[in-house]
């Protein structure tokens, strides 16, 4: 008789630590045995990994997601008076990360089925000031990057791909990284490679733009202590680089599991009242969110799972256009419908690879027992 399963989390971190508990510890150890705690050998070697795994010549290990973005930005000279094109629906940081630097983000609207941007939005926005675009890889699929690096470079301005939640998947055999220009991870713990705090890296193909990176993220010093530049402090920690080098051989597998979950939830699913993820033609994704769309009282859902147990959450509720942080761009209701409908509709529920046939089945009996 199977055991009656009584909570679901949205993540169970958890889980997965314990298969990989005696690794982490040990290389934890090692780090702290050497002392070596700012970059060094660990970090250059965790670099050379995810180089290989993304199939590009260079990847840089930075502080944050968040700040592999801003890093890319300065390397990129995106500054005052510049415009940078993001998608409005999406986590704050792409946006953000283009106002500290005094630069002015542009809101693109989502795609309905795959609630990434927009190609058409991005050619109708483009101005004179424009300076980059920031296509993001949501939910783990990535963005119709082809288009968008066409427009970018018929029009003159950089792409920087902001690919936070798709760290291994691909689009026509291509990996997150492989589509020009500079490509961001981040390595937040709820990724499907996380560390133990926070940390990042920028990947890209281009040498110019790798060295740049590298100087600019140890405040532009080269050699040390000598500045042509200024940069900041965006040094990945070695003993971030470490655990996450014991996580990335598991990487394929853990995806593969978020991806047999999805199907499995397309079954449980499929005379459910909601509408289920959409993988785009020649798309592979590692489903770091598995995100429904509710149109009939989404919020009464909410409270119905969390009631039982169930974890879910809401990304994104508010578009970043409308965000208050941002109401002297003029922004408001309307401007960019699909993503407002968006917002109004998507919820998360469990994914995660260690996730039981039995965790999915009371997952989907609740949904059901709510919006049949």
């Amino acid at each position: 008789m199977s055991k009656t399963v009584t909570h679901v989390p949205l993540l169970d971190l958890k889980a997965q630590y314990a298969t990989i508990r005696d690794e982490i510890r040990r290389a934890i150890d090692e780090v702290c045995d050497s002392q070596m705690f700012i970059l060094g050998e660990r970090v250059a070697d965790f670099e050379r990994q995810v180089a290989g795994y993304c199939g590009v010549a260079h990847a840089i290990g930075v502080s944050s997601g968040s700040d592999a973005l801003i890093l890319a930005l300065m390397t990129a000279g995106v500054g005052p008076g510049d415009e940078v094109l993001v998608p409005t629906f999406t986590f704050f940081a792409t946006a953000g990360a283009v106002s500290r630097l005094g630069a002015t983000p542009v809101f693109i609207d989502a795609d309905p089925e795959t609630h990434n941007v927009r190609p058409e939005c991005i050619e109708a926005a483009i101005t004179s000031r424009t300076r980059a675009v920031v296509p993001v890889d949501l939910f783990g699929q990535l963005a119709d990057l082809e288009r968008v690096a066409e427009i970018a470079e018929r029009r003159g301005f950089v792409v920087i791909e902001d690919a936070a939640q798709s760290i291994g998947a691909t689009r026509h055999g291509c990996k997150a990284g492989q589509f020009g220009g500079m490509c961001c991870f981040s390595f937040f713990p709820s990724k499907n490679l996380g560390g133990f705090g926070d940390g990042g890296m920028i990947v890209t193909d281009d040498d110019a733009l790798a060295e740049r990176c590298r100087i600019l993220r140890v405040h532009g010093g080269q050699p040390k202590y000598y500045h042509k530049m200024i940069g900041g402090n965006f040094r990945l920690d070695a003993l971030q680089a470490a655990i996450l080098a014991v996580k990335l051989p598991h990487l394929d597998a853990w995806s593969q599991a978020r991806r047999d979950n999805a199907e499995r939830y397309a079954e449980l699913l499929a005379d459910a009242d909601v509408t289920l993820p959409k993988i785009a033609d020649g798309n592979v994704s590692i489903f770091n969110q598995y995100t429904i769309r509710v149109s009939r009282d989404r919020d009464g859902l909410i409270d119905h799972l969390r009631s039982r147990g169930i974890g879910c959450e809401i990304y994104y509720p508010v578009p970043l256009h409308l965000q208050e942080c941002f109401a002297d761009l003029g922004g408001k209701v309307g401007d960019h419908p699909l993503a407002e409908a968006a917002a109004r509709e998507v919820l998360s529920i469990p994914v995660y690879p260690e996730l039981t046939d039995e965790q999915q089945r009371t997952v989907a009996t609740a949904i059901l027992e709510f919006i049949a």
